[in-house]
């Protein structure tokens, strides 16, 4: 992440990065296989579009107010190894890379927020990290439930 010398343009980038994660589970989505896992993967999408109009709106001088909850973390993207979408994955591999996906994007709200010296804009990225750690949870209950065998 560069450094951002305005308030525009740390809200350009998350808006950028919003639409790049709206994209990218449209296409997880028409790889996905499942009728069940298309659905899912399309609801990120929408969860992700609204993430961007958030931040639109507060660029346009929209007030935000919210707050932020911390999410459990069940640390599975932490341990598994990085996957690269290929034109079959699998859905561990689909799953794998939308964990590490919402990791990166907890941490890039996080970021912003202790970047930020504006109250109302440190509380949207600390509410849209918080968001982004709920589709991580969601990811790794998903992998837990149907990926990981006990031994």
């Amino acid at each position: 992440m560069s450094d951002f010398s305005t308030v525009d343009e740390i809200l350009d980038y998350a808006i950028g990065m919003e639409q790049a994660a709206v994209d990218l589970y449209t296409q997880i989505a028409e790889k996905a296989g499942t009728e069940v896992a298309t659905k899912v993967f399309l609801s990120f999408a929408a969860e992700e579009r609204g993430h961007k109009s958030k931040l639109e709106a507060v660029k346009a001088g929209k007030k935000f107010a919210g707050s932020a909850k911390a999410v459990q973390d069940l640390k599975i993207a932490d341990y598994v190894n990085d996957v690269e979408l290929s034109e079959t994955p699998t859905y561990e591999e689909i799953l794998i890379f939308a964990m590490k996906q919402e990791k990166q994007a907890f941490r890039m709200y996080t970021d912003l927020a202790a970047r930020c010296e504006r109250d109302d804009l440190r509380e949207l990225f600390l509410v849209l990290a918080q968001e982004e750690a709920k589709h991580k949870l969601r990811f790794e209950v998903e992998y837990d439930e149907h990926c990981l065998t006990e031994n």
